[in-house]
Parts: C-alpha cells; sequence; structure tokens
C-alpha cells in the first residue's frame, strides 16, 4: 500500500441511507474530507446532520461537505476517491457515471489515478464499468458495504476483468485496515454473495407465510426463525426494515440471472407484489409486514400484513413447547441440549426451524463456491454483513459435520441432495473461526 493515501472522497447520492452512512464511514475512520452529493443542496445539508448524528464528532462534521451536481466537476477533480451510491437502478446508475467519467476525461491529469467505485448491492460491475471510456476501466470496482455500516462491517469488494490489481489490491487494505471493514473479495455475480445468501433465505421465509397463511403468516414464520435460531432481527422484520422494493430488486435479479438448486425460491410471493404495488414498502412507509401503530395516549402497539384477510392485525405472540425449551435451556448456557431438543421435536414449527437451519447452510456453502474464494467467505458475509449466525458455525451449533450429514440424510429430499452433491460439498467443511453461541440469543 506504498504512497495510497486517501485524503478527498466524493459521494454521488449522498442523501440516500447508505450515501450518507459510507459519507460518515470516510470522514470517521478514513479522516478523509467528504463532498456529499445530491441534486438539491438542501437534502446534502440534511444528509450530512444526519451522518453526524450517527458519530457524534465535531471533527468529523467539519469534514462532512454538501454540495450538488453543480459542484460535481469541482469534487471529483480534488477527490482520490469517487463513490457512486444513486438508487439500485442500473439504467439510473449507468448515466451518474456516464457523466462522472466525462468530467474525469476532461480532466484527466488530476483523474488518472482517481478511484472510482459503485456501492451496488448487487448489479453487474462489469457492465457498469463499461461506462468509463477504457484508460479508466482499470481504475473502476464494487465496494458494496452493509447497512448500518457502523454495527454492519462487512465490505464486499469486486473487481472486473478491467480492474488493475495492484490498484484493487490497495483499495482493499485501505477499506480492511483504515476504515475498519470486514473485507470479502467475491466475484461479479448478481447479488454478490451475502445478499444472495441472505434473501434466500428471507425470501424462502416470506413464500412460507404465504404457504402457512392460515397458521398466522409472517409473524408465525418470524417467530420460528427468530433469535434462537442465531439471527439478531427475524427474516421478515429484516425484509421490512430493508424494504420490500429493495427486496424485490434484489430477489428478482437473482431470479433473473441464476439458475441453481434454489431457483424458485427467488420467486417473490404474489401478496408482496401487492404490497410493493400498494407503497406499502416497510418501515420506510410504516406500512409493509409490518407497522407500528400510535394511539393518542401514547401507547405503541406493533402491527402485523394478514395474508389471508388483507389486513393489519395485531402482532401475535407464539408459542411453541419446543421454542419454550430451548430457550430455556440458552439462558442457562446449555446450547447442546437446545439444539437437541430442535433435533428431536417433530412438531410442523420444529420441522420448518430444523429445514431452514440446513437449507441456509447448504445454499451458503454452494453459494461460496460460485461466488466467494473460499470457504469462510460465507461465515463471514453472513456474521458481519446480516449478524446471523455463520453457515460453519451453526455446523457446530447442529452437532458438527457428522450429525450434520446425518440430518440432511434424514430431513431432506434424496433429489434434493443429489442436485448440490452432499458428499463433494461436505468435504469443504472446516472448523468455523466464529463462536455460534455469540449468536444464538434466548429470545423469540
Amino acid at each position: 500500500m506504498k504512497n495510497f493515501k486517501v485524503n478527498t472522497v466524493t459521494v454521488v447520492g449522498a442523501n440516500g441511507t447508505m450515501g450518507k452512512n459510507v459519507s460518515a464511514i470516510f470522514s470517521s475512520f478514513g479522516n478523509a474530507k467528504v463532498y456529499m452529493i445530491s441534486r438539491d443542496l438542501k437534502k446534502s445539508e440534511q444528509a450530512k446532520e444526519s451522518a453526524y448524528q450517527s458519530v457524534r464528532a465535531e471533527s468529523v462534521k467539519s469534514k462532512m461537505i454538501p454540495a450538488d451536481y453543480s459542484m460535481l466537476e469541482k469534487c471529483i477533480i480534488e477527490s482520490d476517491i469517487v463513490f457512486e451510491s444513486v438508487s439500485e437502478n442500473l439504467e439510473i446508475k449507468s448515466e451518474i457515471n456516464k457523466k462522472i467519467a466525462e468530467i474525469a476525461v476532461k480532466n484527466i491529469e488530476n483523474c488518472r489515478s482517481t478511484i472510482f467505485c459503485t456501492g451496488t448491492s448487487g448489479l453487474s460491475v462489469t457492465d457498469l464499468a463499461k461506462t468509463f471510456p477504457k484508460d479508466l476501466q482499470g481504475n473502476y470496482m464494487g465496494m458494496h458495504m452493509f447497512n448500518p455500516p457502523y454495527t454492519m462491517t462487512l465490505c464486499e469488494m469486486i473487481s472486473t476483468v478491467y480492474t488493475n490489481r495492484e490498484l484493487f489490491n490497495n483499495v482493499l487494505v485501505y477499506c480492511r485496515d483504515i476504515l475498519h471493514r470486514t473485507v470479502v473479495e467475491v466475484k461479479d455475480s448478481p447479488a454478490f454473495l451475502g445478499n444472495r445468501i441472505g434473501f434466500q433465505f428471507i425470501n424462502r421465509a416470506l413464500q412460507y407465510a404465504e404457504k402457512y397463511k392460515y397458521n398466522g403468516g409472517i409473524d408465525y414464520i418470524d417467530s420460528i426463525l427468530g433469535g434462537f435460531t442465531g439471527r439478531t432481527m427475524a427474516p421478515l422484520v429484516t425484509s421490512n426494515f430493508v424494504g420490500l422494493d429493495v427486496h424485490k430488486a434484489i430477489v428478482n435479479n437473482l431470479y433473473d440471472n441464476t439458475d441453481d438448486f434454489a431457483h424458485k425460491t427467488f420467486i417473490l410471493p404474489n401478496f408482496a407484489e401487492k404490497l410493493i404495488a400498494d407503497g406499502k414498502l416497510g418501515s420506510k412507509s410504516n406500512g409493509g409486514l409490518y407497522k407500528r401503530i400510535v394511539h393518542d395516549s401514547g401507547v405503541k402497539i406493533q402491527q402485523v400484513y394478514d395474508i389471508e384477510s388483507g389486513s393489519y392485525r395485531n402482532v401475535v405472540k407464539y408459542t411453541f413447547p419446543f421454542v419454550e425449551t430451548m430457550i430455556a435451556n440458552l439462558k442457562e448456557g446449555n446450547y447442546n441440549q437446545a439444539f437437541n431438543i430442535l433435533k428431536t421435536n417433530h412438531s410442523q414449527e420444529a420441522e420448518i426451524c430444523m429445514s431452514f437451519l440446513l437449507k441456509y447452510v447448504l445454499y451458503s456453502l454452494k453459494a461460496t463456491e460460485l461466488v466467494g474464494y473460499d470457504i469462510h467467505s460465507a461465515d463471514d458475509v453472513m456474521a458481519t454483513g446480516f449478524s446471523w449466525c455463520p453457515p460453519l458455525a451453526m455446523i457446530e451449533a447442529l452437532g458438527g459435520p457428522a450429525e450434520f450429514r446425518k440430518l440432511c440424510r434424514e430431513r431432506i429430499q434424496q433429489d434434493e441432495l443429489d442436485s448440490i452433491n452432499l458428499t463433494e460439498l461436505l468435504q469443504r467443511i472446516e472448523p468455523s473461526k466464529y463462536d455460534f453461541r455469540k449468536f444464538i440469543k434466548a429470545k423469540i
């Protein structure tokens, strides 16, 4: 990393959730001057204030400079990194890239060594690189951080066939050592690795909510896949937090551009399509899978979308004997006993839970084989991008490799196991560097 230093960064699309948070990361950890650009200067000023609220440091506040597109050329000329964080849409990103590229070519002497990054969560970085002239394509790469980046430290780094490898390695080290990210290099594949694994699980949970709508649907499935299974946030609560529109963009991209054994799990259920069409996107619109009602008295009530009736109702506190017994054991630190309860209980809910955990591990291992560069990549992305119990650690929680293989053979249909070549897949298993007990919570 000799002579590689980042003093100034331009974030384009800084008024978005990720744009403002990434600006705070560059200015706080990176100690860089950050130009925060959006179409409206007032929005950039509001984004700066929001970013400052997350770090609460006057020195950081002075480093973040609101700007609009009229200042784009000045900002780019000064910058060591130009980070694009506009809407997750190929046409919009390509259009912004063309503007950035025109300025870079016009000021080529200043921009010859400038790094151009996209924060895309899964669009083709190679296709985006093509919007730059050939002599600047080597400077282009993906830098996908997760939200919120102060607690989710994952940064997926993506190179293309054009990317200058030495420059890419310098940026990778900068993200790891200066920005204190958990850096995972992944291939330029739809949704990359973290979202491919995470949203396969989440969308399958959404499909199961529809399948079991007469049992309760959304909150019923979330109660089966809560903290006691290794998730800080239940899967459908996560979808609601991210936004159903973002969820749809990710799973549609995966359905259209991948064809693995879990292909059908990326089909978005009809009820979710309807919610999106009605503008009920989740937390950002206070209406989606869940919403919060505040009465005049100040009492807050959490409601959930009831798929069967098509209306909202109060969230139900489901009680499943296997969950209650697992949680009681987890509170005492009896992790082995807790998972033995799950393995030996054959209620509908326990069977659903076990199916999800087994297939989560299998899909993670297979996706890593396709998209990652080593077996531990899936562990890193799920631990630091989603705060979920990583797949290799989940194998340990379930009793180790031999027990996991036995469970797969007992609980998963043979044709599914044949499609992934279970024996060969499990030969790659190594001990996780993460302790599963950190992720398994004594709560629903």
